[in-house]
């Protein structure tokens, strides 16, 4: 099995709905400094005493408020990271299906996800003995049986950020340190005399209440010294680790179905800001357990494809040069961008959404088909919600 166009079409629609969970969390944080930073504008004509207790005031509701950011965010996030998982071990399932012939379909194994798989996942520190990991096996213990669940609560407090965190830990940090960081910046502006008004603009950038019209890049780029980097921060974390979860369900069903796949291949989103490693393992293939699986660092957007073993099935494997795919046979050894430029304009309009098939065009035009897709995923800002990525894998 080489790669079918659906997994790029997934890599890339991956992509897009980390844009839309990471811009969501980052527009509730943003509104929090913005209303802290407007309190901020009442307190020039105060009096000192009065100006100090109302600051106190400011001060101490920020904190709080981002704390409860943060518990809001990580539950959020274990939800969209639920979603995700059930969604992509579908998605990998029916490709399998579809790499077989008709009569060899229903042996493909669907995997089954614990509830308490994504919790883990977000909130789980792997060191620590939780109720919430334990409790697929004392499910099963009451029940007399082992657990079914092949995503356990049990695998996902294994899985942490390359720093060995856990989402719930960062979304507090970023709380904890923004919170000092507006302190800090407030007093040092009130002792060197700058307005509350200058202080403000500084503090918030560009960014308004929602910013419904801007996507989680161009918030991130408006934004001022409360909001940029924290914005920052969030869209690599929640990229980060709703790959983590991608890949842990893809591979946990390959791995499901060793009758039919045996090994896997390693597919790197190649661009600019591809990661030597992740640039070194490109196309490599390698047995399941035996090597290297996504996420690889902060922002890894690697992804990997199972390999068909036509042989062990007795069956005859695609032509050569050829694969199959839900559109048809096409060339084996495509780049992702050879394949979307001989795709309909229909299909770049799904992958890419419609406003952005004409500059893609153009670059085609401008560096070919393979540079332009890895200069147009490098700015690609756009975005998609759960039930959007469910729409498009079904």
């Amino acid at each position: 099995m080489s790669v079918p166009s659906e997994f790029y079409r997934n890599a890339v629609n991956l992509n897009r709905y980390s844009n839309s969970v990471a811009r969501r969390i980052a527009i509730t944080y943003n509104d929090l400094i913005i209303e802290a930073v407007n309190r901020l504008r009442t307190i020039d004509e105060l009096s000192a005493p009065a100006k100090a207790a109302r600051l106190r005031s400011i001060l101490a509701q920020l904190k709080e408020s981002l704390e409860g950011w943060a518990a809001r965010s990580t539950v959020f996030a274990s939800e969209e990271l639920q979603g995700l998982a059930v969604l992509q071990s579908e998605f990998v399932t029916d490709q399998l299906r579809r790499a077989l012939p008709i009569e060899l379909r229903d042996e493909i194994i669907s995997i089954q996800i614990s509830p308490q798989f994504a919790q883990s996942v977000a909130t789980v520190d792997p060191t620590a003995i939780n109720m919430v990991v334990l409790s697929d096996d004392l499910q099963a213990a009451v029940n007399g049986a082992p657990a079914t669940f092949q995503l356990t609560a049990a695998q996902g407090s294994s899985i942490t950020l390359p720093n060995g965190k856990v989402l719930q830990k960062s979304f507090r940090g970023i709380a904890e340190s923004q919170a000092e960081l507006f302190a800090k910046t407030v007093r040092n502006a009130l002792l060197t005399g700058e307005t509350m008004s200058e202080l403000a603009k500084r503090l918030k950038g560009r960014l308004e209440f929602g910013q419904p019209a801007m996507s989680a890049q161009q918030i991130r780029l408006a934004g001022g010294e409360l909001t940029a980097v924290a914005n920052h921060q969030i869209m690599t974390l929640l990229r980060t680790s709703l790959n983590q979860v991608a890949n842990a369900a893809s591979q946990q069903t390959y791995e499901a179905n060793q009758s039919v796949t045996d090994r896997y291949r390693y597919i790197a989103t190649l661009d600019s800001r591809t990661s030597p490693i992740c640039r070194a393992l490109d196309g490599k293939e390698f047995e399941y357990g035996k090597g290297p699986v996504p996420i690889q660092h902060f922002n890894c957007r690697s992804t990997t494809v199972p390999l068909i073993n036509y042989e062990r099935l007795g069956i005859p494997p695609p032509k050569p040069g050829k694969r199959r795919s839900r559109d048809g046979l096409g060339p084996e050894n495509q780049t992702k961008g050879q394949w979307l430029h001989n795709q309909s304009k229909q299909t770049k309009a799904d992958v890419l959404g419609p406003k952005k098939v004409p500059y893609f065009n153009k670059l085609v035009k401008k560096h070919g088909p393979t540079d332009a897709i890895r200069k147009f995923v490098n700015d690609d800002g756009s975005e998609l919600t759960l039930d959007q990525l469910r729409n498009i894998t079904q």
